[in-house]
Order: structure tokens, then C-alpha cells, then sequence
């Protein structure tokens, strides 16, 4: 059994027989005498991929979800689908693009994840932290910009993504992406 106690970002808990994933949580202590401590959660379904604010009562207990991990292989993507294989059966398996969610852009060939089971069934796929992607097109940036302290321009990937990069990525350059935030981290490694 868990608590409330035990919330940290990426604790998978069961609420109203659902797996959930903890993105994010506060803990708010009140100033009134016998009131209780509350603890915010910002939560995922597993299953649907719906996000979440909670409140829950500090002390509050749940259930671990029998989720899975298994280490699968990205294999391609045809639009409509992507096509994943288990690495350890050899298995193959494919999931809608849109029940991937912000998952699909970042899904290249031969990429390993891991696929997320719950009763028996594949229902999401987890990337890692850090992904490649190579800059199609990026912006020009000034100098000027510099002054300012923000010095970062405009650039589109080859997957469509938009993101921020500093002024001295170029196209085609490759750079890695943090998944969880959808943002530039550093140069590849050539």
C-alpha cells in the first residue's frame, strides 16, 4: 500500500480501480487549527492519457496498479499506426497515433521504449528522458538578442516539432530533445 506519503513524480497508484501516473504534486498545510493537510496532485491515466488535478487527504492509501514494463522496439510508423516488437518474445504490435498522444512525434525507427501493460494489454508507450532529432529549418536569430538574456531562435525538426534552440544550432544539425518537456537539452554527439 502507498500514502500520500510516498508521492513523487512517476509513482503509478490506483484510484477508482484506474492506474495513474503522478505528474507533479504539492503538499498544502493549512493555517487553521484541525484542518486537514492536503496533497495536490497533477495525475495521468495510464489507460486513456487524460490528465488530472487532484486533492487528496494527507494519509490517504491506494493500491499499487499491476502495470508492467517491457523493453519494446520502435519499428515504424504508417500514419494511422505505430508498429512496435518485444524485444524479449519477439512479439510485434501496433497502437493508434493519436492513443500515443505527444508520444508519436518523437517516435523514430529502431527507437527503444518502453511499452506500459496493464491487464494483459499494451496501453501506452513510455519514451526515455532524451531523445535525437535532426533541425530541418531553423530561424534567424540577431545578436541583439543576446542583451537581453534570451538568446535562442526559432527551429522546426524534421518530425514537425517547433522548439526553441540557442543561436548557434543550425539546420541540419543534430540535437537531443528532453521528452518531458518537449525542449532542447544540447548538441547530439557527432
Amino acid at each position: 500500500m502507498l500514502t500520500t506519503g510516498d508521492f513523487k513524480k512517476g509513482v503509478r497508484i490506483l484510484v477508482d480501480g484506474e492506474p495513474y501516473l503522478i505528474m507533479e504534486y504539492s503538499v498544502q498545510t493549512p493555517s487553521a487549527r484541525g484542518a486537514a493537510t492536503l496533497v495536490r496532485a497533477k495525475i495521468r491515466n495510464i489507460v486513456s492519457g487524460a490528465v488530472f488535478d487532484r486533492t487528496f487527504k494527507a494519509g490517504e492509501k491506494f493500491e499499487e496498479p499491476d502495470v508492467q514494463l517491457r523493453q519494446v522496439q520502435h519499428l515504424y510508423g504508417d500514419g494511422e499506426s505505430h508498429h512496435f516488437m518485444d524485444l524479449g518474445s519477439y512479439e510485434q504490435f501496433a497502437m493508434a497515433t493519436e492513443r500515443l498522444g505527444d508520444a508519436a512525434p518523437w517516435l523514430t525507427e529502431a527507437l527503444e521504449v518502453k511499452a506500459i501493460l496493464w491487464n494483459g494489454a499494451v496501453v501506452h508507450v513510455e519514451l526515455p528522458a532524451f531523445v535525437e532529432a535532426q533541425v530541418d529549418m531553423a530561424g534567424a536569430g540577431s545578436r541583439a538578442d543576446t542583451a537581453s538574456g534570451k538568446n535562442m531562435k526559432d527551429a522546426v525538426l524534421t518530425n514537425g516539432v517547433h522548439i526553441k534552440v540557442p543561436l548557434f544550432v543550425e539546420s541540419g544539425e543534430r540535437v537531443v530533445i528532453d521528452t518531458r518537456t518537449g525542449e532542447f537539452a544540447r548538441r547530439a554527439a557527432k
